[in-house]
């Protein structure tokens, strides 16, 4: 292939990523969306391939570990569930930055490269970049599928000055830097670059310990970012346009998606960073709480199903909760029944439901839960006076009333779902826990709420059986 070819054939890439974004950003074109990126990626695998600049004789090397990877990701596809969706996103995240840091490895003893002057001080910095976004990239993702997957605790590790610690971590990086760029010879360069590496890959680990629990779908937005950043550096190293493109349009909207998560919860992108919700709250608060706001009211499947039954205006909202019992599909079935019976139906979705950015969007497409039923916090909220059943499945923080009513809250200013303004909401939860920012729900007690408790799965499909009979 002559690179004029190879040329036209990254810009047909880079256009089908542009439309893979712009379809990913709607429910209804995302399917699109993602046959777009599918087919721009393997226009640019094939481009790359068989481009001029990989010799005849590595093609066989590069087919077999297409291969190989290939038949990795389409395993853990076939095996991973929905639910671990959130982790799986983060774990190649880490790939990418681990990708980005071996590249520049690679280019930094690559001898075929003979650069004078300002171009060589130009290539170092890349390298140098690259390889530090990279290695917070790595270390950062892979604290971050521990925390997902429940192997790291969700609660920040907050160390004494951790903010100075960052600042001279930072501060030691630039000397550093400057000592690679006046190396003489890679061996002398090689260490202030290992220990730049060391001191990034410590500090990608230290940021996200101390960002708490209820924070991890910014978080998953934020790494996202810096695996395009990674990528773009990476696409600079190697001379890459494509990949320069790619990975600053991953950066840009990642980068984008976490502003509107950090918005969606009244909170700045600092203030993630410096450690957030999850610490909890003192035993004494939770009781004291408890003793104010009185007892709570359960319910049982046969009585929600009746509820559900007279209603002629039902608003769901499903968390994580629904996620971990795998409850879409009865979700869906119930929807299905309750709409036959002439009774009005919507989801509400807040913008950081689950553990990563669209979490229940794509579970409730999963289960064909119709679009135009699936509304955003906004578009919703103001319903809530006129829904007669509000139905919170799993859900903790995003319904949290004291985000409004407390002041002193840990969550006070965070944008809610306003399921306690409807006439009556019933919430399904296992156990009276808090949720995942470790802060008590006055929701639970009071008067127009019942509580479900049990498995979603199970009570769910108690209480679909209990509509059909």
């Amino acid at each position: 292939m002559s690179q004029s070819l190879a040329t036209v054939a990254y810009l047909g890439a880079a256009i089908l990523f542009i439309l893979s974004l712009g379809g990913l950003s709607n429910p209804e074109t995302s399917r699109r969306g993602n046959w777009f990126g599918i087919f721009g990626m393997a226009l640019a695998v094939l481009a790359t391939v068989f481009g001029p600049r990989v010799d005849a004789s590595g093609i066989a090397w590069i087919v077999a570990a297409l291969v190989i990877g290939g038949a990795i990701g389409l395993y853990a596809a076939r095996i991973v569930k929905m639910t671990q969706m959130p982790e799986l996103v983060a774990l190649m995240h880490s790939l990418v930055g681990l990708a980005a840091c071996l590249v520049g490895f690679a280019s930094y003893v690559d001898t075929s490269l003979q650069l004078q002057g300002a171009e060589k001080v130009i290539h170092e910095i890349e390298i140098y970049v690259g390889i530090l976004i990279g290695a917070v990239t790595f270390s950062g993702s892979l604290i971050a599928f521990g925390k997902l997957n429940g192997r790291i605790g969700g609660r920040p590790l907050l160390l004494p000055a951790r903010h100075w610690l960052n600042l001279a971590a930072l501060l030691v990086v630039i000397w550093f830097g400057r000592e690679f760029i006046r190396a003489d010879s890679v061996a002398d360069g090689m260490v202030p670059l290992l220990v730049m590496t060391a001191i990034a890959l410590l500090f990608g680990v230290h940021m996200v310990m101390a960002i708490g629990g209820a924070d991890m779908p910014v978080v998953v937005s934020m790494l996202n970012s810096y695996s395009g950043w990674a990528a773009a550096a990476t696409g600079f190293m190697l001379s890459n346009d494509l990949l320069i493109v790619t990975g600053a349009l991953v950066g840009s909207s990642g980068a984008i998606l976490s502003y509107i998560m950090c918005t969606a919860m009244n909170r700045n992108f600092i203030s993630v960073i410096a450690g957030g919700f999850g610490s909890g709250a003192s035993s004494a608060k939770k009781g004291d709480a408890a003793e104010q706001q009185g007892e709570v009211t359960p319910i049982g499947a046969a009585e929600t199903a009746e509820m559900l039954r007279e209603a002629k205006s039902v608003v769901i909202v499903p968390g994580y909760g629904m996620a971990v019992a795998q409850a879409q599909h009865t979700v869906n079935d119930i929807t299905r029944t309750l709409r036959e019976k002439g009774v009005d139906v919507r989801f509400a979705i807040h913008p950081v439901a689950g553990r990563m950015p669209g979490h229940m969007n794509v579970l409730l497409a999963e289960a064909k839960v119709p679009y135009d039923i699936v509304m955003e916090m906004d578009e919703i909220n103001d319903d809530f006076p006129d829904t007669d059943v509000a139905i919170v499945i799993g859900a903790n923080d995003i319904v949290n009333p004291a985000a409004q009513e407390d002041p002193g809250s840990p969550i006070a200013g965070m944008p809610v779902l306003e399921v306690w303004r409807a006439r009556n909401s019933i919430v399904m939860k296992r156990s009276m826990a808090s949720g995942y920012a470790g802060v008590d729900n006055p929701l639970f007690y009071k008067e127009n709420n019942r509580m479900l408790f049990g498995d979603a799965k199970q009570m769910l499909d108690e209480v679909l059986g209990a509509l059909k009979a």
